[in-house]
């Protein structure tokens, strides 16, 4: 496979990503986004933790939509991240989603 061959692919790829993700994105009221992933989802929950002057982040969702083109399976049952950097928690807001004049 080439490099033209393989950008062409992940070119594809990330253009079925973006239809998906224009699809579901209705279905979901909130946008969380961690260092690694972006995720769609209706229910989470957040806990911040420290120890022993270390603080991070513990984010629980249930029945999420991660945005990954190399996931062969974007809906998920359970997602728990951990992670140390900043996590940005957004709702959507439903009238944002509409497409003008529809």
């Amino acid at each position: 496979m080439s490099a033209e061959d393989l950008e062409k692919y992940e070119t594809e790829m990330e253009l079925k990503l973006y239809r998906e993700y224009r699809d579901v994105v209705g279905l979901f009221k909130y946008v969380i986004e961690t260092e690694r992933r972006f995720y769609l989802t209706n229910d989470y929950e957040m806990q911040v933790h420290s120890v022993q002057g270390e603080v991070f982040f513990e984010v629980s969702m249930a029945d999420a939509w991660v945005w990954d083109m190399y996931r062969p399976a974007r809906f998920v049952k359970q997602v728990r991240v951990l992670t140390f950097k900043d996590v940005n928690i957004e709702e959507l807001n439903k009238n944002d989603l509409e497409l003008p004049g529809g």
